[in-house]
């Protein structure tokens, strides 16, 4: 039997609910974009993503406006951009702040996190949303500060969820043996990309989603089932 010594999860429909993400976050997030630009455009880190963005869509100038509808359109698209996340994460920070929402948390995630981590586990996430933003969302989270249960984040920068390079440099960047490391998330593909990359993978299947007649991997309804 294989020792599993490192947990890497996802968060939307893992950890915490789509919908969380979906009609909380992103609708803040998009309200406010416009103004945040308008008004906090010159700060370097802001001024950063704002040319990332940029040279993603292949602008070679553009003014702040076009930027600022390209951006909300991304938003609209859904589109895993980091440069996107990356903003995004600093208005989430506010409303974090002024205390407009706490992040969902599925009800048994914070017990067995901290029971995985006094067992001895590392536990990682990697997550389309920026570092900051996963950061964020778990110190802010219903269940409390979780923060300090994890070793590290792993975002887009990292390498797109749905490629194995990714889960390489995941192992590689955590000093860990893939075959000791489980991966966690609600998505087929990128359950295959870790795989392929030589990680242990769980398929989560919250309710209501259908139980798959044969699951591709491991599945289980939460977080109690698994047994690492």
């Amino acid at each position: 039997m294989i020792e599993i010594r490192a947990i890497v999860t996802d968060i939307e429909g893992t950890t915490s609910s789509i919908s969380f993400v979906r009609d909380v976050l992103f609708p803040y997030a998009r309200k406010r974009l416009p103004a945040f630009i308008e008004t906090h455009g010159d700060r370097p880190e802001v001024q950063h993503w704002l040319h990332e963005a940029a040279k993603e869509a292949g602008l070679v100038e553009a003014a702040r406006q076009e930027i600022i509808e390209l951006l909300l359109q991304w938003i609209d698209e859904d589109r895993k951009s980091t440069a996107l996340k990356a903003l995004q994460g600093m208005i989430w920070k506010d409303g974090y702040a002024a205390g407009d929402y706490r992040a969902h948390m599925y009800p048994e995630v914070a017990a067995r996190l901290r029971d995985w981590r006094a067992d001895g586990l590392r536990l990682y996430v990697y997550s389309s949303g920026s570092v900051p933003a996963q950061q964020l969302l778990f110190r802010y989270s219903e269940a409390g500060d979780l923060t300090a249960l994890f070793a590290g984040y792993f975002d887009t920068e990292t390498g797109p969820k749905r490629e194995t390079e990714s889960y390489r440099r995941i192992a590689a960047a955590i000093d860990e043996q893939p075959r000791h490391i489980l991966f966690l998330s609600d998505i087929v593909e990128e359950l295959d990309a870790a795989q392929a990359a030589g990680f242990h993978t769980g398929w989560l299947i919250r309710e209501p989603l259908a139980w798959p007649v044969e699951p591709r991997h491991r599945a289980y309804r939460d977080f109690d089932a698994i047994t690492p």
